[in-house]
C-alpha cells in the first residue's frame, strides 16, 4: 500500500488553546478519508496544517514520504502538489469560469494557454458545466460555483485534494450536485481528505472515516465501523445528536 499523506503526532496551538493533540493519520493512495466531528473539533485546522497554511508546533507531516513540515521547506512547492477547496468558493469575481480554472495551470505550473484551456474545457464538459464556460461567478448558483472551484483545484492534477466543508455554505438542494462530483473523483482514483457534516456522503464515499473532538482523533476506521458501531463515548454522543437533528 502506497501512503500519500502521513500525519504523525501533529500538535497545534493557538495561544493557550490546544487545537490538534497528537493527531496521527495515514491516507493511502487512491482513497478518500472523511473527517467528521462538531464545529471547532479541529477538522479545518488539520487541513490547513496539511497544506502549510498553518505551521504545526510538534510532530510532522509527510507527503509521499517527504517531510513537508521540515525547516526550509518551500510551502509554495508543496501547495503546487495539493489542491484545496474551502467552503466559500473563493473564485476570482473579475474572471470568467475558463480563466478561473486556467490561471493556476498557466501561471503557477507553466502549462501553455492552449493546453490549460483544453483541459478546462474537457473538465467542464465532463461535469456538465460547458454552458458556463464564459460565465462570471456572480452568474452561477452556489452549487455551480463550488463545482467550478473543485474543477479549478483538480485542473493542476494534484497529488492530494483537500475539501473543507465544501457543502456547508450551500442550500440543501444544491448539496447533491457537489457531492456527486466528489463521488466521480473518487471513482477516478483521486486521493482526498474531506471534512464534512454529510454523514450519508461519508458512508457512501469514504474508504476511512476519522472522528475528531477537541483536537483529538478518537476513532479511525471504515464507515460501517465508525458510523454504525462507534466505540468511544464522544463519537456515540455526536452521532446521537445528529440522529436527533435528523441528519443521520
Amino acid at each position: 500500500m502506497t501512503v500519500v499523506l502521513s500525519a504523525q503526532q501533529v500538535r497545534k496551538t493557538f495561544g493557550s488553546e490546544l487545537v490538534l493533540d497528537d493527531v496521527t493519520l495515514e491516507v493511502p493512495e487512491h482513497s478518500v478519508t472523511v473527517l467528521i466531528g462538531a464545529s471547532g473539533s479541529g477538522k479545518s485546522t488539520l487541513l490547513r496544517c496539511i497544506n502549510l497554511l498553518e505551521p504545526i508546533d510538534d510532530g510532522r507531516i509527510l507527503l509521499d514520504d517527504v517531510d513537508i513540515t521540515a525547516v526550509g521547506t518551500d510551502p509554495d512547492a508543496v501547495r503546487r502538489r495539493i489542491g484545496t477547496v474551502f467552503q466559500h468558493f473563493n473564485l476570482f469575481p473579475h474572471l470568467d469560469v475558463l480563466d478561473n480554472i486556467t490561471l493556476a495551470p498557466r501561471v503557477v505550473h507553466g502549462v501553455s494557454k492552449d493546453e490549460a484551456e483544453q483541459r478546462a474545457i474537457d473538465l467542464l464538459a465532463r461535469f456538465d458545466l460547458t454552458a458556463k464556460t464564459h460565465a462570471f461567478p456572480d452568474r452561477l448558483s452556489g452549487g455551480q460555483q463550488q463545482r467550478v472551484a473543485i474543477i479549478r483545484a483538480i485542473a493542476t492534477e494534484p497529488r492530494l485534494l483537500l475539501l473543507d466543508e465544501v457543502t456547508s455554505a450551500l442550500d440543501p438542494v444544491l448539496v447533491g450536485e457537489v457531492l456527486e462530483l466528489v463521488a466521480e473523483l473518487r471513482h477516478d482514483g483521486m486521493t482526498m481528505v474531506v471534512a464534512t457534516h454529510e454523514m450519508g456522503f461519508a458512508r457512501r464515499v469514504a474508504d476511512q472515516v476519522g472522528f475528531l473532538s477537541g483536537g483529538v482523533l478518537h476513532e479511525v476506521g471504515v464507515p460501517e465501523q465508525v458510523i454504525d458501531a462507534p466505540r468511544t463515548p464522544g463519537l456515540q454522543a455526536f452521532l446521537t445528536a445528529l440522529r436527533h437533528a435528523g441528519r443521520l
